[in-house]
């Protein structure tokens, strides 16, 4: 009897460990960046979601939270349009850079003050210009991300000294608007990233197809711009006239949607998901 008792145990704990063996064999690798980088996005919802909860205390709607929600906003914006256009990386990194700064601008705007001086003008599309080069780092080296930020910076910075800004011609409504100015402006910025990128891979560093490439960087770049100017108005509406309790219901959720981040990294070390 207790021989059969010993077989027993010792064919469960052969069983058992064949599980977890084909657990792992079955499963898949996964980076540890992308592990750390889900956990840190988790972390930041979080804060953001409290920040919403504590809207009265930072002071309701004078307060920087309608800021907030502008920058939040027009990143995933561009961040989805850009990633979507030329990779998750550039749409993270220039969708930042671009929907931060244009969000400042525009707030701006909304409380009807003047537009910014020129040198923190210069300085935000230098932050852009960066954002974009950081992104393309990885794609076409640093010589031609280096050149391409400079080029991309030094443009905007004399578009605004010639009246071209975010707040130009702004509107909050729940409608869309694309005026005249609004679209040879992004005819302008098409033109011109393209024609920045071309430069960039012929004489900076030499790309295999550097046609093509900025043909596409010229394309997204456009469609991407003429896509936050149409829906532009929506954004500055909501970002002012959400109320109390959609904001505390926001913040719920994206609480909720960062602990559910946060917990990937046990998920994966649970069902024994090999980290690489």
């Amino acid at each position: 009897m207790q021989e059969k008792s010993v077989a027993g145990l010792r064919d469960f704990g052969t069983a058992r460990t064949s599980f977890y063996n084909r657990g792992v064999h079955l499963g898949s690798t996964i980076d540890h960046h992308l592990v750390a980088s889900i956990s840190i996005a988790g972390t930041c919802l979080d804060v953001l979601g409290t920040l919403y909860l504590a809207y009265d205390l930072l002071g309701g709607e004078h307060g920087p939270l309608r800021l907030v929600t502008r920058a939040v906003t027009y990143s995933m914006v561009f961040g989805v349009g850009y990633g979507l256009g030329l990779g998750l990386i550039f749409g993270a990194v220039a969708g930042a850079a671009t929907g931060v700064t244009i969000a400042i601008e525009l707030h701006r705007a909304a409380r009807h003050h003047d537009h910014y001086a020129l040198p923190w003008e210069a300085f935000f599309a230098t932050i852009r210009g960066s954002g974009f080069a950081v992104g393309l780092y990885h794609m076409v080296g640093l010589r031609f991300a280096v050149v391409f930020g400079i080029l991309v910076s030094v443009g905007p910075i004399f578009a605004y000294s010639r009246g071209m800004r975010p707040g130009m011609d702004y509107r909050a409504a729940p409608k869309p608007r694309f005026s005249r100015r609004q679209f040879w402006g992004t005819m302008t910025r098409t033109l011109g990233y393209g024609a920045a990128a071309l430069l960039c891979g012929i004489f900076a560093q030499h790309l295999q197809h550097p046609w093509l490439f900025a043909l596409r960087v010229g394309l997204v770049t456009g469609f991407v711009t003429g896509l936050g100017i149409v829906i532009n108005p929506y954004i500055e509406y909501y970002a002012d006239h959400l109320p109390e309790r959609v904001l505390g219901a926001l913040g719920i959720g994206l609480i909720l949607c960062g602990f559910a981040l946060q917990s990937f990294q046990y998920w994966v070390a649970l069902l024994d998901v090999h980290v690489t």
